[in-house]
């Protein structure tokens, strides 16, 4: 009897695997199908930016009569807020200007965060100083090198031709916490502001980092390819300007370290302006001892707050760019391969001669304000 119904029962079992090994193998592929469709779908449709820009006002300078634009009755003005997810308020506010229906160009940025976000704060009543400046004092087929950021406002506002005319976008500032969505943030920039940029562009700026993190001799004939001037060697390029300048601003120093961390090591710390200045400075003193910095410099935020940059090495601190800035072991006056015309806030313009021509010392400034 036990035999029997053993024996009865075993072709049933046997039927029942038969129709379930394939209906397991239909689902597996199919599940793995759809699950490559999901990655594929995740791959080319990413998370997207974890903020927005928002449209606050817009119209010309008569709207915006506080930022003292008037001599550019032209512009086109509009004011964005950012809006992360999560966060009521907004973390920084931006102004843009244009021309017609050309792109935007941000004149003016302020971060409303601890941390560093997207651009770096700097005052738009320096910068109009010094396109007024250079408008009066340069020659008009004079060429400005600059920072990408600063080379578009300095062509919006005071007609010189520039290097940089595209939004590069490079360095990338966006918190730790953001990187996984840096494709969509690249996307959300690059749409935003009119870009990507010509291939030729993010090449030159390449090689304008390469000029800022090398010593100063070496940095000043990278500068003077870029510029287009006489190399010593007989030879006038085409179109060669009759003079060029090299425009930096304080703020370079962050974007230089996030865009060359391996050859420009630094880092910066905010300080409240609280009781007198001498206090302050001997705080921020102890501070780098601490921390076994160098040397800094500082960058006046406002009434009440300054930010401190900081160099970690001997290296970072002999590069061309920290030689032009006013750090505690370094003055711009004693750079002797460029020649210092103009200094106003943040912004320091030097002059690039020619190659084997001495700085001029007693050359006149082309500025409203003596460089000190």
């Amino acid at each position: 009897m036990t035999s029997a119904s053993t024996s009865s029962r075993a072709p049933a079992r046997a039927g029942l695997g038969t129709k379930l090994l394939p209906s397991l193998g239909i689902l597996l592929v199919t599940g793995g199908l759809l699950l490559l469709i999901w990655f594929a779908y995740l791959w080319f449709n990413p998370a997207p930016a974890p903020y927005r820009y928002t449209l606050i006002k817009e119209g010309g300078i008569a709207q915006f009569s506080q930022l003292g634009l008037d001599p550019w009755p032209d512009l086109t003005l509009a004011q964005y807020e950012v809006h992360a997810d999560g966060v009521d308020a907004p973390v920084a506010v931006g102004t843009t200007a244009r021309r017609g229906a050309s792109p935007p160009i941000l004149i003016s940025w302020e971060n409303r965060t601890s941390e560093l976000l997207l651009s770096l704060d700097s005052k738009l009543n320096e910068l109009t100083a010094l396109a007024v400046a250079i408008d009066k004092y340069a020659a008009k087929d004079a060429r400005i090198l600059a920072w990408w950021d600063t080379s578009r406002q300095l062509k919006l506002l005071s007609g010189r031709d520039t290097l940089f005319t595209a939004h590069l976008g490079e360095p990338l500032i966006i918190p730790t916490a953001w990187r996984k969505r840096e494709d969509s943030i690249r996307h959300l920039e690059d749409t935003f502001w009119g870009a990507p940029a010509p291939a030729q562009e993010h090449r030159h700026f390449q090689r304008f980092a390469d000029a800022l993190v090398a010593e100063p001799a070496q940095g000043a004939a990278i500068l003077r390819e870029l510029a287009g001037i006489p190399d010593g060697a007989g030879k006038t390029p085409d179109k060669a300007p009759s003079e060029a300048y090299v425009v930096i601003h304080v703020t370079d120093l962050y974007k230089l370290g996030l865009l060359r961390p391996e050859q420009f090591d630094i880092t910066y710390k905010h300080f409240p302006m609280e009781g007198n200045m001498h206090g302050m400075i001997g705080y921020l003193k102890n501070w780098m001892q601490e921390n076994n910095f160098t040397t800094y410099t500082l960058q006046s935020l406002s009434d009440s707050m300054v930010r401190g940059y900081f160099l970690r090495d001997e290296k970072s601190s002999r590069t061309l760019l920290a030689q032009m800035l006013p750090f505690t072991n370094s003055m711009p006056l004693d750079l002797t391969a460029l020649q210092l015309i103009y200094q106003q806030g943040g912004y320091w313009v030097y002059k690039i001669p020619p190659a084997g021509q001495p700085p001029a010392a007693d050359a006149p400034a082309p500025a409203a304000a003596p460089a000190s």
